[in-house]
């Protein structure tokens, strides 16, 4: 017979923050509310009482490797459990690993190795980061193997996938981007969903890339029925009042119910302010935190591989070996909550229903990213200050 475990606490709904909440588990939840409400005479009395807070496991839809481990490099399943592990003893009990731009045969081994720790349960789902972006805004990404929109590769790697590629980012400027017999039109029917992003589009690309994924998703709906964005600000044309670029447009659709926008709240890819700022404008229901994070998460400064680029990090901000473009993150999930509401900016539960339901709206799973009955139960628990003290998965204890 499973273990029944009862937690007394601070409980973080998506709604709201119980100061005397329980959670009862298993290897699902099986009960979660008021403890006084909830609770038998006999489960209040046995009871462990936590002193921080409750959280449910986090949930990160956009990761590109931690713990010295790069999902673009993981060439074996062993590989890539490094980076997982390097997140899930932080709180991020889902992860989609996501790939970088590479050579086509790089991209279907990779998706190989990832696919293999889906079916497992060990991966959420998995990221193409590429090839079909802007060479102009390629960032991290190598621009060797920056490729025009291809349909047919996109269909090879959705097979290898068998049903686990969550997303796919795409310049919408690029010809087969998005309309009939694009990327956008496999991905989609294919059960993943486009990301629109790394580019140097104006707004009527975008603009146009974004109501065809509407109308698309509507007819289709694959796991979710909005498109993201990848990155907001990140890897695109900045705002010009003159040359406004593709960043309005995207806000402009989200504030429409339209596209979920990433944004990398770590301090380092975007002023806490703006977070503040594109939240307070469009609400937490259109944003979705991601770490971006790439093998240093977790480590200590130094030189690093991600996907065919050398990257090297320095006071823990990671950037292209002889450039200046960052290069993903280092930051876990939690440490982007802790930022954003230790600063004031963003609400305790806002912050961590952008960490944790919206990533499981977009991966599709009403079984992960809450606290509610029949979810799995994937718990966090954290200090006073935000550490993590403890992590649940599936009902086992990993920290």
């Amino acid at each position: 017979m499973e273990t029944k475990k009862i937690l007394r606490g601070r409980l973080v709904t998506d709604t709201e923050v119980i100061a005397d909440g329980a959670l009862v588990f298993t290897d699902r939840i099986l009960k979660s509310g008021v403890a006084t409400e909830i609770l038998t005479d006999s489960e209040l009395a046995s009871a462990e009482s936590v002193s921080g807070f409750i959280l449910p496991g986090l949930v990160d839809v956009h990761c590109h490797g931690g713990g010295g481990e790069s999902f673009p490099n993981a060439e074996t399943a062993e590989q890539a459990m490094t980076a997982v592990l390097a997140h899930r003893k932080q709180g991020t009990t889902s992860l989609v690993a996501s790939a970088v731009t590479a050579a086509p045969e790089v991209l279907k081994a990779r998706a190989e190795v990832l696919t293999d720790l889906c079916e497992k349960g060990e991966l959420a789902g998995i990221h193409f980061e590429g090839p079909f972006v802007s060479h102009a805004r390629c960032g991290a990404q190598d621009p060797t193997y920056i490729i025009d929109p291809d349909p047919k590769l996109t269909e090879e790697l959705l097979e290898i996938c068998k049903g686990y590629c969550t997303t796919m980012t795409v310049a919408p400027e690029k010809d087969l981007a998005y309309g009939v017999g694009s990327v956008a039109e496999v991905l989609i029917e294919g059960g993943a969903l486009p990301s629109w992003g790394h580019t140097d589009a104006g707004p009527d690309h975008v603009r146009a890339a974004l109501e065809y994924s509407r109308e698309k998703l509507a007819q289709t709906a694959p796991r979710s029925p909005k498109a993201t964005v990848t990155h907001l600000f990140n890897g695109m044309r900045p705002i010009h009042h003159r040359d406004p670029g593709p960043v309005p447009e995207f806000i402009s659709d989200a504030a429409r119910d339209g596209a979920i926008l990433e944004v990398i709240a770590d301090g380092v890819h975007l002023d806490p302010k703006i977070i503040r700022s594109v939240y307070e404008t469009i609400g937490r229901d259109a944003l979705v935190f991601v770490t971006d994070a790439m093998a240093a998460a977790g480590m200590p400064d130094g030189s690093y591989q991600l996907g065919p680029q050398g990257v090297t990090v320095k006071d823990g901000v990671a950037r292209l070996t002889g450039g200046e473009s960052i290069a993903g993150g280092t930051s876990r999930l939690i440490d982007q909550i802790r930022l954003l509401v230790t600063g004031g900016l963003v609400s305790l539960v806002d912050a961590v229903y952008m960490s944790t339901e919206q990533g499981a709206k977009i991966i599709g799973d009403e079984r992960i990213g809450n606290l509610r009955a029949n979810s799995h139960a994937d718990v966090l628990v954290i200090s006073d200050d935000f550490q993590v003290e403890r992590v649940y998965r599936r009902g086992l204890e990993i920290v």
